[in-house]
């Protein structure tokens, strides 16, 4: 049996065909890095398996979100019930991504990656089988909690094969296919659903992840395993108490008001961020050293992340409802206005990323900043004024904020912190940005108040941005880093160790 993997080489041939029948599987794995590493393509190839990973755990989100009616039908439930297959795996993979971060500094990136890419992918395929509305709701929720050791992993993995001055452009890519993927499943989810039904579109995510489940095993190659360091536990409970408090508290509070189970929530939230500090700062191990909050681009672009996510994700979840409540858009119609967002998102991402290796990360992240500010006025403007074009350009403008903003920020963030400690600084910096969209989404719809009145998203987005303003704010706190020490060619930062190149 003879296996390929295809793509451009040196000289335009394929890469490269192994005999499994006579080689090994570690065997097999080594020849397909060896002629990888030996035409320097090495480094695009892990982007393309990191990031089609990715893509596979993700595009579902809102191919979901147009099914949920569909779906609370088909099991007998309402649609506010339901609606937990988009809520919970939200809140459980705020908690685990910095847990699967530190494993993947600890044990090996490759290892995480593979292993919760593989799980998510047998949950995903029995998740066709959901019997009650409870067990969609685990199934989807262990498929994607599971499934999010792609993102931190998939970070460090990227960002341990690029030097630091070529980090922005690589989170480019990235950034590029975070905002595709669901806008893709938006795309395809509505004739989808209709042609084969809600039960088989898990089963063609499945088959569909095979194939980047078996490049990554082929490909990836394993970052350094620490055997010097032991892994937090106390200090995981204690974040995952308080980042589930207040991730929950945040979620439900445009639903529920401000009740009592709301309050027990942010007080539990609290206690657990607390305890977190007094546990990180006596423990020999720390799950996410204190420390790194004192270095000024680890802080600023944490604290800008989280910010940037609340503008933006506060007036993404009003963009819709202002979309038909005011100009009187059918359902398909949002569709497809909201999709110049994710769309100028994608695009503007390698180019944002590439701009900030040239002129610093600083200017480029509080240009993306300042044009999330500017398109939140203009969507409140245009549903005052009922202008439809003015409403589209700022969702375009939006898109390109935070296009241009988002891999600067998680560029400046990995090259706050040494190589081991990539994992957990790419899962700090995501699980922000997820804390944050949860403020800025709950913040936003309880200012509007589902009057359906121009005047009163006009006052939302205004609030909206500004909290984009205080993302401004520490984004212009950027140090742009320098790399005049850093070798160009990426070849030269390599020794050979077992026939392979290796950082």
């Amino acid at each position: 049996m003879v296996a390929c993997l295809t793509g451009e080489s040196g000289r335009g041939a394929s890469l490269p065909c192994v005999d499994v029948n006579r080689a090994t599987t570690r065997e097999a794995r080594d020849q397909v890095q060896g002629r990888i590493a030996r035409n320097g393509r090495y480094q695009r190839w892990v982007l393309l398996t990191a990031l089609a990973g990715m893509f596979a755990t993700t595009f579902p989100v809102t191919l979901l979100a147009v099914s949920l009616a569909t779906i609370a039908e088909d099991l007998g439930t309402t649609e506010t019930v339901i609606a937990w297959v988009i809520s919970a795996p939200l809140l459980g993979s705020a908690i685990a991504l910095p847990i699967l971060g530190k494993l993947g500094d600890l044990y090996g990136h490759r290892r995480v990656f593979l292993t919760g890419f593989t799980i998510s992918t047998v949950v995903t395929a029995l998740t066709m089988f959901a019997w009650d509305p409870l067990s969609l709701i685990v199934l989807r929720g262990l498929a994607v909690v599971i499934g999010a050791a792609t993102i931190p992993s998939s970070m460090a993995l990227i960002n341990s094969e690029y030097p630091r001055s070529q980090r922005a452009k690589a989170m480019g890519w990235w950034s590029l296919v975070a905002a595709g993927s669901p806008a893709i499943g938006l795309v395809i989810g509505g004739p989808l659903i209709d042609a084969v039904g809600w039960r088989p579109m898990f089963g063609i995510q499945a088959v569909l992840s095979v194939i980047p489940v078996a490049a990554a095993y082929l490909v990836l190659r394993e970052t350094p395993r620490r055997t010097d360091v032991g892994f937090d536990v106390l200090g995981s409970l204690t974040l995952a108490l308080g980042t589930g408090g207040f991730m929950f508290a945040l979620n439900q509070i445009p639903a529920r008001g401000f009740d009592p189970a709301i309050a027990i929530a942010f007080a539990a939230g609290a206690i657990g961020l607390a305890a977190f500090c007094v546990v990180e700062s006596r423990v020999a191990f720390p799950l996410l050293p204190l420390e790194f909050f004192r270095r000024r681009n680890f802080t600023a672009s944490i604290l800008a992340a989280l910010f940037s996510g609340a503008a933006y994700m506060g007036g993404f979840i009003l963009a819709p409802l202002l979309l038909q409540s005011v100009f009187a858009l059918s359902v398909s119609a949002t569709s497809l206005v909201m999709l110049v967002r994710p769309a100028s998102f994608s695009a503007t991402s390698p180019i944002g990323g590439s701009i900030a290796t040239k002129i610093g990360e600083r200017p480029v992240a509080m240009f993306g900043s300042v044009a999330i500010a500017v398109a939140l006025v203009l969507l409140g403007l245009g549903g005052t004024s009922d202008l439809l074009i003015l409403v589209v350009f700022a969702l375009v403008l939006q898109g390109i904020g935070n296009g241009t903003s988002q891999p600067t920020i998680t560029a400046t963030l990995s090259n706050s912190v040494d190589e081991a400690d990539l994992g957990i600084a790419s899962a700090a910096q995501r699980m922000a940005f997820q804390v944050g969209s949860a403020l800025g989404i709950s913040t936003l719809t309880s200012i509007y108040g589902g009057t359906e009145e121009a005047s009163d998203f006009l006052t939302a987005y205004l609030v909206g941005a500004g909290l984009a303003v205080i993302a401004l704010a520490f984004t212009s706190m950027i140090r742009s880093t320098t790399f005049d020490d850093e070798p160009n060619d990426d070849d030269s930062a390599r020794t050979e160790v077992g026939g392979l190149a290796r950082r």
